[in-house]
């Protein structure tokens, strides 16, 4: 225990150089002690920044470096499966960044990757937005103060993709992408936080406005296949009713938060304003929840990990058999909108 744990970084982008790396240097007796970036050039700066020892010339020699103890995979999804299913082979621990995978195929394969190695941690960055609000949100529905409930909202909205000049952005990008779509998986993520189970099934529409985008490096025309607005409407076995909202094309003010909708009242979530209220049946009124200093969550993801590491803690946000189903859902939500907005169900077996 009194070991120090070294971590390899396979991809540095923004949020390993935000988060991740700050992070994991903060805590006792944890070293960062390799970076493989997209090149040398990136590698090397990444590693000045931060005091890093060692870059490598690709993410398979992090992968199979004997000095490690872990690695955390910073890159977009295209990389992700293959990567930790690499670095589980090899006996290493692994963090890596969401979303989990671009389908349903490569999650489920990275989860027998975990499975077969069940003494290694395998953990997903978790959806950061509500971490402060999760504990109370369910706690509220389990207590029965909202009574039966009826709707579950969703909206996240800004306008990053309004103007048909912008160049294609990772996100667009179907290869690095897959299936997820505008931030879809991460909310859904959060909403798995609140209320037991999933979907029987979607129904989505949507529409890809600009058809062909700007490579933002070679500055050729590419294809753009992910929806750039995307409706969904499903339903889950209890009767309650899904909408959800997501779109790229809604400029001015954004919207960003949920409702939760009740027989006996109803909560709103504002993650604009940072707040949380809750109004009786019918009325207008709200109140602001207060939220307990030990229900409230930051962003403890490096130190989980490390815990899970040290001490054999579980995996809690977020593990990968959480992580098949919100691939699941956002899977069956790319389905329908691909086909003309047809109903697709959604498995409930556990994965």
């Amino acid at each position: 225990m009194n070991e120090t744990i070294r971590i390899g970084l396979i991809g540095a982008g923004t949020n390993t150089r935000l988060r991740h790396i700050p992070g994991f240097q903060a805590i006792d007796g944890v070293e960062v002690a390799v970076v493989c970036n997209r090149s040398r050039d990136s590698s090397l700066k990444v590693a000045k920044e931060f005091n890093i020892p060692r870059i490598a010339g690709n993410w398979e020699e992090v992968a199979a470096d004997h000095e490690l103890d872990a690695v955390c995979i910073g890159t977009w999804p295209y990389l992700h499966a293959e990567a930790t299913i690499t670095c589980l082979e090899y006996g290493q621990h692994v963090l890596t960044e969401a979303r989990m995978s671009r389908n349903v195929s490569e999650a489920e394969a990275m989860l027998r990757a975990s499975r077969s190695k069940p003494d290694r941690v395998a953990q997903i960055v978790p959806s950061p937005f509500s971490l402060k609000y999760d504990a109370t949100i369910r706690d509220i529905i389990q207590s029965g103060e909202l009574g039966e409930l009826y709707e579950l909202c969703l909206a996240h909205t800004g306008g990053q993709f309004a103007l048909k000049e912008t160049p294609m952005s990772w996100r667009q990008d179907f290869h690095l992408s897959g299936f997820n779509m505008l931030t879809l998986g991460i909310f859904h993520e959060a909403a798995q936080r609140w209320i037991d189970g999933e979907p029987e099934w979607v129904v989505a529409g949507g529409s890809v406005f600009t058809p062909e985008r700007s490579d933002a490096v070679t500055g050729e025309k590419v294809r753009v296949q992910i929806p750039e607005s995307v409706n969904v409407l499903g339903q889950y076995g209890s009767g309650l009713q899904l909408h959800y909202r997501f779109s790229g094309v809604e400029s001015g003010k954004p919207r960003m938060g949920a409702r939760i909708n009740g027989s006996k009242g109803s909560l709103r979530l504002d993650l604009l304003e940072d707040a949380l209220y809750l109004a009786k049946a019918g009325s207008a009124e709200e109140k602001l929840v207060e939220i307990a200093e030990e229900k409230k969550r930051d962003w403890q993801v490096e130190a989980e990990f490390i815990d899970s590491i040290r001490y054999g803690t579980p995996v809690v946000r977020t593990n990968f058999e959480q992580g098949v189903r919100y691939m699941r859902f956002t899977e069956a939500v790319y389905n329908s909108w691909s086909n003309a907005s047809i109903r697709v169900e959604i498995s409930q077996d556990s994965p």
